[in-house]
């Protein structure tokens, strides 16, 4: 379960975050990517603040746990300002741009979207632990100056998809997915409300979508993070990386010929 580190120097850190691993936690004795990844900078020595506590490691975006793909960190505090700065602006020409892969349940007429939601986060107790999801809710409730409650705190979420490959005899399609916004829970959330599930995911998916992930034996949430662009914090090179989902949900899915062609949206 281990992380897979695809680029490093003495400013950031590109690693892919196998599904199951969480990026951060505080719950005593689970593996945490960002605890590993200062365990290895500290037995290797690499660190500027040996003998000084532990290294620096700058968390700039997260994945949900059961989610794969690529994450970026800093090794600086000036690196982090940076990375935060070009995620903040992401959707927009210098900022972070990031591309999905999903298995959605379910296969659209249009094979181009855009979805443009209110959502929240919710607290909702799990006995002695407090798990969260996003909710959708009308736009005119979040923006109501009369709305109580976590509803008043709903935000914008953006992203925009595009199917690859329609499997209609499986009733799946994969889908290439960009987002113009980071909220919590956002594709997952977003794409459950427009009625296509993805597959292999328990809390947003319907009965039915839950059905056809366990007769495919797919346990995690059929998304990755495959592709990641940014400017380097500190030579101001283009950053491109990118991998291939290792989750079995894709692998009924032609992923290498797609692979080859980055869909050319407007930046």
């Amino acid at each position: 379960m281990l992380s897979r580190i695809l680029y490093e120097d003495k400013d950031i850190i590109v690693a892919y975050k196998p599904a199951g691993l969480a990026v951060q936690t505080a719950r005593l004795g689970q593996q945490d990517m960002v605890s590993e990844l200062k365990n290895r900078r500290e037995k290797g020595g690499n660190s500027a603040a040996v003998g000084r506590g532990e290294p620096y490691l700058g968390l700039i975006h997260r994945l949900d746990q059961p989610v794969e793909g690529i994450l970026a960190f800093a090794r600086t505090r000036g690196a982090a300002a940076s990375l935060t700065g070009q995620l903040r602006a992401q959707g927009d020409e210098g900022g972070f741009c990031k591309h999905y892969y999903a298995v959605l349940c379910g296969v659209p007429d249009c094979r181009e979207g855009r979805l443009e939601d209110y959502l929240y986060k919710q607290a909702l107790k799990n006995g002695k632990h407090t798990d969260y999801r996003a909710v959708i809710v009308n736009p005119d409730t979040a923006s109501a100056e009369s709305a109580l409650g976590e509803a008043a705190k709903a935000r914008r979420a953006v992203l925009e998809y595009r199917i690859l490959e329609p499997n209609k005899e499986q009733g799946l399609a994969l889908a290439d997915i960009r987002i113009r916004t980071g909220r919590f829970h956002q594709i997952r959330a977003q794409m459950a409300h427009a009625g296509l599930p993805l597959l292999g995911d328990l809390k947003y998916g319907s009965p039915e979508a839950r059905a056809l992930a366990a007769a495919c034996g797919v346990r995690n949430v059929a998304l990755c993070a495959y592709s990641l662009g940014f400017v380097h914090p500190v030579s101001g090179e283009k950053m491109d990386f990118r991998v291939k989902p290792e989750n079995p949900a894709f692998s009924s899915f032609h992923l290498t010929e797609k692979s080859a062609a980055r869909p050319t949206w407007n930046q």
